[in-house]
């Protein structure tokens, strides 16, 4: 998306320390049960990362700098979204836009530096070349040992045109993902000649976001499905972005929980096509509602959490400044509709409102500095659920034994009563307690008990727990893979670890773990699954002593369905406009006997997805549960034929395909 260009000034903000303020009144208890031994996603040192933009005249500025350094920011990214692909580094100039002064990389790599972070840069693929990019590089790594790491290819590439809609510049003649592709693998070839350190970044489409799932005319595929197929295997990690939407603070905070599926389907896609793991960059992402208020700072936390749990390794919030917007009243302060974290002290057009100072911290800017105080590098996520699902509930373990809590409380009115328990760690009595409330202009820091805390309406918490006792443990198993899955089993190999040892294998169900076993070797088949269906898993290792280790990373794997049935389903994406699709059904007598009306079944596996229409049968839908009925001409199903039926669905996410189908109650095989 094209981002608007403004000329900031500097401003200091201080914060503060104060006792924890405990509401008068609280809903009844809310449970959250946290699981030390299921085990999520570790965070790298690239987790927290901002957007600068060359526009932005406080861009490497002491106070920006000083700003991001105290929200915990890990990763900036440079030059700034559709600037990226104008932008010329030797001149530091962007023909067609705004360029302020002093943005140019080195005064950009000045502020990054000052803050502790590291940066991720865009090279120009839309009016650049691979010889511009492959210089940059040198200039940065080579002549000033700059070390920078991240490359991305160019920024939303899929909106030059080739889908319809044209916001980002394209010189090239092929703007199909072929020709995006193609070039692109040049890029890194010679970018990567210069430094071969670096990791290359390729654009990708966000699952359940446009143009997510559309075949253009003359593409052998998605927009995905061709990039990764092409240059997938020359560059190292995927580039997504997120703004999900939102008219309220409820549908807002909503969306959050796409996030695993969302990150499921683009490692699914990955897999396929590019043929090796990738890492995944979510390099811009923003709110739809309350961008300056509460609702922000609280989808900002959620998301975040959410999307390092998933194994997102960086995470870029649009943008450090922005510029006024629409201005409102959200949770009863203003918010001015800005992108910024920060304040641009603009007004709107007829004058009449206008920011605070500049550089004043919106409330995302302290969403951002919550999670900074959750989670730090290399700690691992674990499972925590609440009772309410108005509470979001986030936990991870730490190197050194201890623990830290996220709780979120959307609801807007009500404070609430949180008790907490523990597995697989027992806590310390008293806990560090952050709280970020709604207004507030500053995260507050106090103590308080590690199984028990009152959450304000609207309002960020976060309980750091120190351990009741050192307790020494074996050495974390490594990740698990799992192979030779069918409808029923899988089997699981993980990395041998200490000597001695006995190995549990744990599968996740929420906060909640089911223990399907233990071995003294490194592999492990578990039976009696269920067709169609995502497991998590983790291993974790058990001496002698009775001493457990910490989770192992997870593999998550889903079942098949059964190679012999008497039915066969083969559903096919035939048609997709971005938030609406055509799915074509394919039913096939398998048996022996001929099938004489018949009902086919299946469920939605999210809950955005919905049915729209059908033909060649009577569609139904209660709940999440499709039907379908023959239709006079098509009731009978000889042995070996097969009829074909259709439907229109529509969805608001990732739209994540059925995996079981029922045919007259039996379970089929799905092609």
């Amino acid at each position: 998306m094209r981002k608007s260009r403004i000329a900031l000034l500097a401003f200091t903000l201080a914060a503060a320390t104060l006792t924890v303020p405990s509401p008068a009144t609280a809903d009844p208890a809310v449970t959250v049960t946290v699981n030390a031994r299921a085990g999520l996603e570790t965070v790298g040192d690239a987790a927290i990362g901002v957007n600068h933009a060359v526009w932005d005249s406080q861009l490497g500025t002491n106070a920006v700098a000083d700003l991001m350094k105290d929200a915990g920011v890990q990763t900036m990214r440079y030059p700034g979204g559709s600037y990226s692909d104008i932008y010329h580094w030797k001149t530091n100039t962007a023909p067609g836009g705004y360029v302020a002064p002093d943005t140019d990389f080195d005064h950009f790599m000045a502020g990054v530096r000052r803050a502790g972070a590291q940066a991720m840069v865009i090279a120009n693929y839309g009016t650049g070349t691979p010889q511009e990019a492959a210089e940059w590089v040198h200039y940065a790594n080579v002549e000033k040992n700059y070390g920078v790491k991240y490359w991305e290819i160019g920024n939303e590439l899929y909106g030059n045109g080739h889908y319809g809609s044209g916001w980002e510049a394209d010189d090239h003649a092929d703007k199909s993902p072929a020709g995006y592709a193609t070039v692109a693998k040049q890029y890194a070839e010679a970018m990567k000649a210069v430094d071969p350190t670096i990791k290359i970044g390729l654009v990708l489409t966000t699952p359940g976001n446009w143009p997510d799932g559309i075949v253009a005319g003359g593409d052998a595929g998605t927009w995905n499905q061709v990039v990764l197929s092409i240059a997938g295997p020359s560059v190292d990690f995927a580039i997504l972005h997120w703004y999900p939407g939102g008219s309220s603070s409820a549908e807002a905070l909503s969306k959050t929980a796409q996030v695993t599926d969302a990150v499921w389907l683009a490692r699914q896609q990955i897999n396929r096509y590019a043929g090796k793991n990738l890492g995944i960059a979510l390099t811009e992402i923003n709110t739809g509602y309350g961008q300056n208020t509460q609702p922000g700072a609280l989808f900002a936390a959620d998301a975040y959490a959410s999307l390092l749990a998933a194994g997102v390794f960086n995470i870029d919030w649009w943008n450090v400044h922005n510029g006024i917007g629409t201005v409102s009243t959200v949770a009863g302060h203003t918010d001015y509709g800005d992108f910024g974290l920060l304040s641009s002290a603009s007004c709107n057009a007829d004058g009449t409102v206008c920011e605070p100072p500049m550089n004043t911290p919106f409330a995302p800017y302290f969403g951002l500095a919550m999670t900074s105080r959750f989670v730090t590098t290399g700690d691992q996520l674990v499972r925590a659920a609440a009772s309410d699902p108005a509470i979001r509930a986030h936990a991870a373990r730490r190197a050194n034994g201890d623990l830290a809590v996220l709780l979120v409380n959307t609801d807007e009115t009500a404070s609430k009563q949180v008790s907490l328990s523990y597995a697989g760690y027992s806590p310390a009595a008293t806990a560090q307690v952050h709280t970020f409330g709604n207004g507030d202009t500053a995260i507050t820091t106090g103590s308080g008990s590690a199984t028990a805390v009152t959450l304000a309406p609207n309002s960020l918490t976060t309980l750091v727990l120190r351990p009741a006792a050192s307790t020494a443990r074996p050495a974390t198993p490594g990740r698990p893979v799992a192979s030779a899955v069918t409808a029923g089993t899988a089997t699981l190999t993980w990395p041998a670890g200490a000597a001695g040892v006995k190995y549990e294998i744990h599968r996740q169900l929420g906060a909640i773990t089911e223990q399907w076993g233990e071995t003294t070797g490194t592999t492990f088949t578990v039976h009696n699954l269920t067709p169609g269906t995502r497991y998590t898993v983790n291993v974790v290792a058990r001496d002698g002593s009775g001493r457990v280790s910490w989770a192992s990373p997870p593999v998550t794997f889903q079942t098949g369905t059964p190679a012999a049935a008497p039915c066969a389903v083969t559903l096919t994406d035939a048609s997709n406009w971005g938030n609406g699709w055509v799915g074509s059904v394919d039913i096939t007598n398998t048996g022996t006997n001929p099938v004489d009306t018949w009902t086919l079944a299946f469920g939605w596996p999210t809950a955005w997805q919905q049915l729209g229409s059908g033909w060649n049968g009577t569609w139904t839908q209660t709940g999440s549960t499709v039907t379908v009925s023959n239709a006079d001409f098509n009731k009978l199903i000889a042995p070996g034929a097969t009829v074909n039926i259709g439907f229109v669905g529509n969805y608001q996410g990732p739209n994540v395909l059925p995996p079981l189908f029922k045919l007259n109650g039996n379970l089929c095989t799905t092609r």
